[in-house]
């Protein structure tokens, strides 16, 4: 299956569109995905939907810096928990080393490298996307993310020897120049960032070798393994899906990229069928939500793909023998006979 990409690549791209004139559910809805699915940083998506949006994107508005725009929008905090481990990295060398061993914990469509040799370091970056398509805007995203963490360590005024692009030049350059300084260079045979290797070395002033165990262990803890099942990919899309009233095998197919029979046939291997894991992730959710009594069940219906309550109720009794009004009472009266 094609890889997938997590929604915080997307952070700032709904206010990013408005802001140049688009309607980013139009555009979304185009590729598949929903504005909804970006209301949680950490869910999975298609990664070649979110390369063909923004390329749609920088089309519509006519910005061809479409990606490099949406890159001045990103926060550290977008990587995920891997953030709180790079941040108390003790220098660049081992903060690069840790976001390229765990890439695919954040994004599974980007492809970094580093390498030294003459006092030089190359970061090269590629878009891994399954089948050839144009990235331009991805990757530029790519790289420009990059080049923010440099800065975020190295201080905003630190500028490399080379920001360099494989693709022509844009008829416009004025935001490479901004972001970059005059060192975007294109046409190159690859994209990347070329600096000093004694950059590697600079220490983190942010550092804090004590907090390092700490977050280390954390990240261990909920990090994603190298790599995720077939099964984890579309338990992750229903669980996403489920929101929007578009969880179907058809939709599952089309964010991963492939046909409905592939899907099938995936997760016959491991025992699994599309109905299975919709039933078992529905109930997983549904003890989670109704357990809560600040949702209204109304709310639960909906947020578990329910057209209506009556229709969520029958399931639930059929689940778990009982209506979902008289489960959250007969829940919270155990909880208050515990507290007491």
């Amino acid at each position: 299956m094609r890889p997938l990409a997590r929604t915080a690549a997307l952070n700032g791209y709904v206010e990013l569109s408005r802001s140049l004139g688009l309607d980013p559910r139009a555009l979304m809805r185009g590729v598949g995905l929903d504005t909804a699915d970006l209301a949680v940083q950490d869910r999975w998506i298609s990664g070649t939907a979110v390369a063909d949006l923004l390329e749609r994107s920088a089309a519509a508005s006519g910005r061809e810096d479409f990606g490099l725009l949406l890159a001045e929008l990103r926060r550290f905090s977008n990587l995920g928990p891997l953030s709180l481990l790079v941040r108390e990295e003790p220098d660049v060398r081992s903060a690069l080393a840790l976001l390229i061993r765990h890439q695919h914990t954040y994004n599974e469509v980007l492809h970094a490298r580093l390498s030294e040799g003459n006092g030089v370091a190359t970061l090269k970056v590629d878009l891994r996307l399954g089948e050839p398509r144009p990235a331009r805007q991805g990757t530029e995203l790519a790289v420009a993310a990059f080049h923010r963490v440099l800065c975020g360590f190295l201080g905003p005024r630190w500028r490399p020897a080379a920001v360099c692009f494989s693709h022509p030049a844009p008829r416009d350059t004025a935001s490479h120049r901004r972001l970059f300084g005059p060192v975007a260079e294109f046409d190159r045979d690859f994209h990347g960032i070329v600096f000093y290797a004694e950059d590697l070395d600079a220490a983190n002033a942010m550092a804090d070798a004590q907090l390092r165990s700490y977050t280390r262990r954390y990240f261990d803890s909920v990090a994603a393994p190298r790599e995720a099942t077939e099964v984890d990919r579309v338990r992750d899309l229903i669980e996403a899906l489920l929101p929007t009233g578009r969880c179907s095998i058809e939709q599952i197919a089309r964010s991963l990229g492939v046909d409905r029979r592939t899907v099938h046939r995936h997760l016959a291997r491991s025992g699994e069928t599309f109905s299975s894991l919709l039933d078992a992730t529905r109930t997983g959710l549904a003890e989670q939500f109704v357990a809560n009594p600040s949702r209204t069940l109304t709310e639960v219906a909906t947020l578990l793909g329910f057209s209506s309550l009556s229709a969520f109720s029958r399931w639930f009794h059929e689940h778990f023998g009982t209506g979902p009004r008289e489960w959250r009472r007969a829940r919270s009266g155990a909880a208050a006979h515990d507290g007491g």
